[in-house]
């Protein structure tokens, strides 16, 4: 008879954990944990089926990775695994996750849109996917002006320096993630959005699903050439620097039911430091800890380690995408831009959002 409930999970840099069990009066029976991962001694497989065996269902990822922790014969060595990623695995087969083979994935990459826009697009094409209504999409997004992109929990005057920006003719919007602020420039930039039904990350973290949502791009890199890391909680780095910035937002679906994740990118294809300096205000505390003065240092783009032109860089990351997972090219429709335009009137564009946080 088949298990109830499996559940998959590619560990971020790692292997495939795969976990088939059975719920039974509340506890985990007949589970079974398999894999492309490389484990010593050979029974310790067997010892992690057992520490599993009994459990809760109700018991978190870190209380089942400390039970197998401690059923583990001494000197184990796992490679591609962790006591963690088993957790991971057992509840994503608990609450049914889907996996990103389940779906037929929706690229949209037009024309050049305003800032505001972009930020808009973000909030209905993740409720679209939210409601169900389109498919799970990857927007690569393109910038017809320079920005400061600030997260939704920055204050304004702390982070970007008025004169400044008005200056290099930059426009201020906030996004509905939290993080950082971002310095846009059009050619410099390489940014995309993922908005995926929440199952997708379902059994994981907050944290863990930004490494989740990041896997693909650090093969992609690695595809060219670019050995790159997830850096927690949001940034990917390479030995050079870091390359990229995260940003997440979980939106609701319709009736309160299951919703829709926001994983947005923002990577460094170029970078003006010198600019970025005048017009973004890089606190002392941020660059302590850098051991730089300026933050020319701390951040390393792909056009010096990759030799390639963003459009190919773009082209890449969108064929690696293709590769591993499918992808139909699409398009933003009349509804979503008109509702999109509207948000950018209401909200994006407006003085109230932008200085929520003065």
């Amino acid at each position: 008879m088949p298990h109830a409930h499996h559940g998959e999970y590619k560990v971020p840099g790692g292997k495939l954990v795969v976990v088939d069990l059975d719920v039974e009066e509340g506890v985990l029976r007949n589970v079974r944990v398999a894999g492309d991962f490389f484990l010593e001694p050979d029974e310790a497989i067997f010892s992690i089926n057992t520490a599993l065996e009994g459990s809760p269902s109700s018991t978190d990822a870190a209380g089942l990775a400390a039970r197998i922790t401690a059923a583990l014969p001494e000197a184990t060595v796992m490679l591609g695994l962790t006591a963690e990623s088993v957790g991971i695995a057992v509840r994503r087969a608990l609450t049914h996750a889907t996996e990103w083979s389940d779906y037929d994935w929706q690229l949209v990459h037009v024309e050049p849109q305003a800032p505001a826009l972009h930020m808009a697009l973000d909030e209905v094409i993740t409720a679209e996917v939210a409601a169900g209504r389109r498919a799970p999409t990857l927007r690569v997004w393109e910038w017809a002006s320079p920005s400061v992109v600030i997260g939704s929990f920055q204050s304004l005057r702390n982070e970007v320096d008025p004169q400044g920006a008005a200056k290099h003719g930059m426009t201020v919007v906030r996004r509905v993630s939290g993080g950082g602020a971002m310095f846009v420039e059009p050619m410099s930039t390489i940014t995309y959005s993922l908005s995926v039904p929440e199952s997708l990350v379902s059994g994981l973290s907050f944290a863990d699903s930004y490494a989740y949502l990041d896997d693909w791009v650090l093969g992609a890199l690695g595809d060219m050439g670019i050995k790159a890391w997830y850096q927690p909680l949001n940034d990917i780095a390479t030995e050079a620097g870091k390359i990229a910035g995260a940003a997440q937002k979980r939106m609701a679906g319709p009736d309160g039911g299951p919703g829709a994740v926001l994983h947005h990118v923002t990577m460094s294809y170029d970078i003006d430091a010198a600019k970025m300096l005048e017009v973004l205000r890089i606190g002392k505390e941020k660059m302590s800890d850098k051991g730089t003065k300026s933050a020319k240092k701390r951040v390393d783009p792909l056009r010096r380690q990759t030799g390639l032109t963003r459009e190919q860089v773009i082209e890449n990351m969108i064929a690696s995408f293709r590769n591993r997972y499918g992808l139909t090219t699409g398009d933003v429709t009349a509804e979503e831009m008109a509702r999109a335009e509207e948000l950018v009137r209401t909200k994006f564009a407006t003085e109230e959002w932008t200085a929520r946080v003065p």
